[in-house]
């Protein structure tokens, strides 16, 4: 087994915690004051700020709800939202900087062991748990352990990125399982803990029109994917043919004849309903299996026990591949009639993420994304859920957490959009009939 796919316990110092908190807070997020908004400087990553969030609105109370369930005699698992890659660590420190400092987070096995020995070693310092794929058993040990210690553990029940930050997707068990089990021991000790799942949510919003520079990526993505851009066409749209172009590719690549006169959620659904069809043949999935959440765990399931085939586990990874790759453009993209600047940096974000590969550009691009401008990150909890005082079952708690986390992430957006902070265009994904 290589050194990427085994556990190691992370040897928090918190020297080093203290320290790259600030580094983060000055380097990775706001910049330095004076170079920040000063050409050349603010050309440099490191002196606008990597990620240009410029301000932090996170309310006092909402900051004194996520103190209060951490500490002693208290075990607690932080679970924000995921609506950015590397933005969500640094705010994600942030956030536990406040409430629970040596706070254990859980990130990708790939950043924590695949880097080297000394890197491995920094972010095992920086208390981070490496989640191993398939094999998550002595990561969730560690957690209940650090979290009945009286620290937090935080952890995206989300899973991977999905570039939508009005949306929160399905929720993972894996932080109320591991909820469940601290409560239990600690009972079984006789101990009085409280054990709590804290939701976090932030919603990030440009501070200024940053149309130019979506423009200019947008024009990066058309060339690097051979996309002709329309003359006639507003950024929207050039982003609406970029997808409705590559989901022609797939629907020729699968032998399906397009209607270009359909809406794109329509046609992406059809697409979806044929490749999930030969899917469920190529491994011949249970006949209840119609959910391709669960069509696609089985997959992972068939591809882990049959090694053997090369050709058709190529075939099988393939259209389980592309699936889960048109699913990133979920119903939410054709809800509304407007669609705001922030939203179409989501959508170019994840374009690029999914299929702009083989250049340095694009690998870094991927790791550490730049925004188009300037951000304010608005940051809130919802209430917590008390597992202590809890009679639900593990889906109920993940439905009432899930509501929780909705519900203050539409109030964000409402409240922002009430306050003027959004720029709106004609949404070309939006079909009233869909």
């Amino acid at each position: 087994m290589s050194r990427i796919d085994v556990f190691v316990a992370p040897r928090p110092n918190p020297a080093l915690i203290k320290t790259m908190t600030i580094v983060n807070r000055v380097v990775m997020l706001h910049g330095i004051p004076g170079f920040r908004d000063l050409l050349p400087f603010n050309r440099l990553a490191g002196l606008r700020g990597v990620a240009n969030v410029r301000h932090i609105d996170f309310p006092v109370d909402d900051r004194q709800r996520l103190r209060a369930c951490c500490g002693a005699a208290k075990a607690t698992f932080i679970t924000p939202n995921h609506p950015e890659f590397f933005t969500d660590w640094m705010i994600d420190k942030e956030i536990v900087s406040r409430s629970s400092p040596l706070a254990a987070s859980w990130a990708t096995h790939g950043v924590v062991n695949g880097l080297g020995r000394t890197m491995q070693k920094f972010w095992l310092a920086n208390n981070l748990i490496a989640q191993i794929p398939g094999n998550s058993a002595a990561a969730k040990e560690h957690s209940v352990a650090w979290a009945l210690k009286g620290h937090g553990v935080l952890l995206h029940p989300e899973g991977g990125v999905g570039w939508h930050a009005n949306i929160v997707g399905p929720l993972l068990p894996g932080a109320v399982e591991m909820g469940f089990e601290a409560l239990k021991r600690a009972r079984a000790t006789g101990q009085d803990f409280e054990v709590w799942i804290a939701p976090v949510v932030w919603k990030l919003a440009f501070t200024k029109n940053v149309e130019p520079a979506l423009a200019q990526e947008c024009a990066y993505v058309e060339k690097s994917l051979n996309i002709e851009r329309r003359a006639a066409d507003t950024l929207p749209e050039r982003v609406h043919h970029i997808y409705t172009t590559l989901l022609l590719r797939d629907e020729i690549a699968c032998g399906i004849a397009p209607d270009e006169q359909a809406s794109y959620d329509a046609r992406q659904k059809q697409l979806l309903l044929e490749l999930s069809r030969r899917l469920g043949e190529r491994i011949s999935a249970n006949p209840g299996a119609n959910e391709i959440a669960e069509l696609l765990r089985q997959s992972r399931r068939w591809l882990r026990d049959n090694t053997g085939n090369t050709e058709e586990q190529k075939q099988v990874r393939a259209l389980a591949d592309t699936i889960q790759r048109l699913q990133r453009v979920g119903p939410w993209a054709s809800a509304n009639p407007r669609i705001t600047q922030e939203e179409i940096a989501e959508h170019l974000k994840r374009i690029r993420n999914d299929y702009c590969k083989g250049k340095l550009r694009d690998t870094i691009n991927r790791f550490v994304p730049q925004p188009a401008g300037p951000r304010r990150a608005y940051i809130r909890v919802p209430e917590p859920l008390g597992l202590h005082a809890y009679r639900g079952s593990i889906e109920d708690a993940l439905a009432e957490l899930h509501r929780r986390m909705q519900d203050t992430v539409t109030a964000i957006v409402a409240d922002v959009e009430a306050g003027g902070g959004f720029i709106f265009y004609p949404n070309p994904f939006y079909h009233r009939f869909a």
